[in-house]
C-alpha cells in the first residue's frame, strides 16, 4: 500500500524515502569480499565496476574517459559540451577558475560557462575527441540532449561511439519542440544499431514508458549533488532517490514480465557523496550508479577543482551551480580502489562496495538487490 499523507484538505502527498533515509540489513551469512563480483553488462558490453560517469566537462576529458575504462566503468563524453565547441579546453577551463575566484560576483563562473556553451559544436573536434578514446580500446559512450539527439548522433555513431546516453533533466518518451518535429524516442532508438540509455526519470510511469522505446537502460534522478544542482529550486521537481529507484526497479521487473524477458538496467544518478550512498543506491536495486561529484576528487579531474553538470550551461534557466569540488584530491585509482585512510565514505568507493555486499553475503550485484532494508523514521 502507498504511504499516503494529508498535506491540506482534500490533497494527499506519497511519502518518499531518500538515501539518507535508509539503510541495509545484514543477513545470516557473511563472505569474503575476493569472492564478491561488481561486474555488469549492458547488451554486448560488459564492465568490471558498476559505474557510469556523469557527462559533465568538470570530470570527463577525453583522457579521463579512457582512464575510466582502463578501470572497469564506462566514461561518457558530453558531445555537446567543451570538447566539442573548442580547441583549446584547458584555456576556457582556466577562464572558468579564474572567474571562480571573483568572490564579489558569485555569478561570474556561470556566465562564462554559458558564453562557452555559446560556441558552436564542431564535428571535427567532437570525432577527434571520440577518436581519442576510441583508439585506447574501451567502451566509447557519448551523451547527448532529447533537444539535438537527431541531429548529432549520425556523425557520433560514425566517429565510433558504442552507447549512446540521451540525458536531459527530464526525460519522456516523446520529447516535444516548437518549430520541429518531435523527438520519439522509439522511433529514434529503433533505427540505431546501438545501445541507448536515456534518462532521467523519477517515478514508475515514465520509466516504464522509457523502457517501453527499447532503451538498453534508463536514468533515474536528475544528477542532484547538494551544494551543485538546483532543480528543486528553479524548477521545483524533484523525488528521493531511494523512492525513486525502488520505483524503476518495479517497472524493469514489470517490463521483464511484460515483454517475457527483455532486462533493462537501471542506473542512478544523483545524491550519492560516499561510499555507503553507492551500495545503497544498488541494493534499492540500480544495476549501476552514475557519479559526477565524487570523481571531482580525482587529481586529474580535468574541473580543476570545480565541479558542474551540464545543466550549468542553460543559456536562460541554470539549474546546476559551478561549484567547489571535494577539498582532497587522490588519484582515480586510489578513488575507485583505495587504500584509504578516510573513514568518510569518500575515498575507496567501489572497494567498500565490495565490502558492503561481503559483510551482508552476497556474491554479486543482482542478488544484492534482494538485500532487506530499514527505514530510519
Amino acid at each position: 500500500m502507498r504511504d499516503l499523507v494529508e498535506i491540506g484538505m482534500g490533497r494527499t502527498a506519497r511519502r518518499a524515502y531518500d538515501l539518507d533515509d535508509v539503510e541495509i540489513v545484514p543477513s545470516r551469512r557473511t563472505r569474503s569480499s575476493s569472492v564478491v563480483s561488481t561486474s555488469w553488462q549492458i547488451d554486448a558490453y560488459r564492465f568490471d565496476l558498476p559505474l557510469v560517469t556523469h557527462p559533465t566537462d568538470a570530470i570527463v576529458s577525453p583522457g579521463t574517459a579512457v582512464a575510466v575504462g582502463e578501470l572497469g566503468g564506462l566514461g561518457v563524453l558530453n558531445a555537446e559540451g567543451l570538447w566539442a565547441r573548442h580547441a583549446n579546453v584547458e584555456d576556457a577551463i582556466f577562464q572558468l577558475v579564474r572567474a571562480a575566484e571573483d568572490v564579489e560576483d558569485p555569478t561570474a563562473v556561470g556566465r562564462v560557462l554559458q558564453e562557452l556553451h555559446a560556441a558552436p559544436v564542431r564535428l571535427d573536434l567532437l570525432a577527434e575527441a571520440i577518436k581519442t578514446v576510441r583508439e585506447s580500446g574501451v567502451t566509447v559512450a557519448a551523451r547527448v540532449s532529447p533537444q539535438h539527439a537527431a541531429e548529432l548522433t549520425p556523425d557520433l555513431i560514425s566517429a565510433g561511439v558504442e552507447i549512446l546516453v540521451v540525458q536531459g533533466t527530464i526525460i519522456s518518451a516523446e520529447h516535444v519542440q516548437r518549430d520541429a518535429e518531435p523527438l520519439n524516442l522509439k522511433e529514434f532508438i529503433g533505427r540505431l544499431d546501438v545501445p541507448v540509455i536515456a534518462g532521467g526519470v523519477s517515478d514508475y510511469r515514465t520509466a516504464m514508458h522509457l523502457m517501453r522505446t527499447g532503451a538498453a537502460g534508463v536514468i533515474v534522478g536528475h544528477g542532484y549533488t547538494p551544494g551543485v544542482t538546483s532543480t528543486d529550486r528553479v524548477l521545483g521537481i524533484g523525488v528521493p532517490m531511494a523512492t525513486a529507484i525502488i520505483d524503476a526497479a518495479a517497472a524493469r521487473r514489470d517490463y521483464l514480465d511484460e515483454t517475457g524477458g527483455r532486462y533493462v538496467h537501471v542506473l542512478a544518478d544523483g545524491g550519492m557523496t560516499t561510499s555507503g550512498d553507492i551500495a545503497k543506491a544498488i541494493a534499492c536495486g540500480a544495476d549501476a550508479v552514475m557519479l559526477g561529484s565524487p570523481l571531482a576528487a580525482a587529481s586529474d579531474a580535468p574541473g580543476q577543482g570545480l565541479y558542474w553538470t551540464a545543466a550549468a550551461a542553460h543559456p536562460s534557466l541554470p539549474r546546476s551551480r559551478v561549484a567547489a569540488g571535494p577539498d582532497y584530491a587522490v588519484d582515480l585509482k586510489t578513488l575507485l580502489f583505495g587504500p584509504s585512510s578516510d573513514a568518510e565514505g569518500v575515498v575507496n568507493l567501489f572497494g567498500a562496495l565490495r565490502r558492503a555486499m561481503a559483510k551482508t553475503g552476497y556474491s554479486d550485484l543482482k542478488e544484492f538487490q534482494r538485500v532487506g532494508l530499514t527505514v530510519r523514521r
